[in-house]
């Protein structure tokens, strides 16, 4: 038999240094000014190269991550917030495309049924917190009933107001619990945040996320503005603090969080691989059977 293929497997890399200031206050906004319009100008938008070069680094950090995770048991929950349009899908998509399905798992629940409704609040979330080895991601969150709800009105003011007092303590059992809790949340300018609203409207591949919600909350900034402060003032703790990300440029943001989310996991760098390929078998008495396939159409 002939000597197998080798193949060498990438070299060993240190975790990227990322250095980020660790809490923040979440916003200092000019006086008579709301926190999001008082966004100084940052940089030229990324270019495609760029970003996509980038991106590939931290994905396979994402790799290294995740097998670190499958190793120590590791429980890791991330919650996304934010504006309308900010982009936390996109953010989400970049995370899992090249990671195991089996490890990160994207939870995004639908409107709470008749029968949700009447458990407590937090009730339906806690069955799709990690468990060992996990890595889960909320599409939104429990922080439902301090956004969307609120400005709404699908709850009263006491039942915000008891959410508000509750969940620093559920998040402080979650923790304590052993479960890495990573809070963030994305903000978008209002000019943006209606921009990206307007794309939606004649692009059939979006406008499936141009909803009668998304209209009602394009009107409602201000209100929103009001129940995210609320929100930070009560539930931003040293236990599972809010991190704020800027996403009006999305490659910048997308990149920002996954480089923060890599900082704040102890993860180790993967190790080097040599990896062989074995001979294939010999076709010995195998022929290829004549069978009706039914295959698909080549209209590209």
């Amino acid at each position: 038999m002939g000597k197998g293929k080798k193949k060498h497997g990438r070299d060993t890399r240190a975790k990227r240094d990322i250095v980020i200031p660790q809490n923040e206050p979440v916003g200092s906004p000019r006086s008579g000014e709301d926190a999001t319009d008082a966004v100084a100008v940052g940089p030229a938008k990324m270019s495609r190269k760029n970003y996509e070069r980038e991106l590939a680094v931290l994905q396979a950090e994402l790799v290294a991550m995740q097998e670190w995770v499958k190793a120590t048991g590791a429980k890791v929950c991330i919650v996304f917030e934010g504006r309308d349009t900010a982009g936390k899908g996109g953010t989400i998509k970049r995370i899992v495309e090249r990671v195991s399905p089996r490890v990160f798992r994207v939870v995004a629940l639908p409107a709470p049924t008749e029968r949700e409704r009447s458990q407590m609040y937090l009730q339906r979330y806690v069955p799709h917190l990690p468990a060992a080895g996990e890595v889960v991601i909320f599409d939104r969150s429990w922080y439902n009933r301090a956004g969307v709800e609120r400005v709404m009105g699908f709850c009263s003011p006491e039942q915000t107001e008891r959410f508000l007092e509750m969940a620093p303590g559920i998040e402080k059992a979650m923790v304590d619990s052993g479960i890495l809790l990573l809070k963030y949340w994305l903000e978008v300018g209002q000019d943006e945040q209606g921009r990206r609203i307007e794309s939606r409207i004649d692009d059939p591949r979006k406008v499936w996320k141009l909803s009668d919600m998304d209209l009602l909350s394009y009107s409602r900034w201000y209100d929103y503005s009001r129940a995210r402060d609320a929100m930070f003032a009560s539930t931003d703790n040293a236990w599972a603090p809010w991190y704020v990300a800027q996403a009006d440029d999305k490659k910048r943001a997308r990149l920002n969080i996954i480089s923060h989310l890599l900082s704040r996991v102890p993860y180790e760098p993967l190790a080097e691989r040599d990896v062989v390929l074995p001979d294939r078998q010999k076709a010995g008495d195998y022929v290829q059977p004549d069978l009706p396939l039914r295959h698909i159409p080549t209209p590209f």
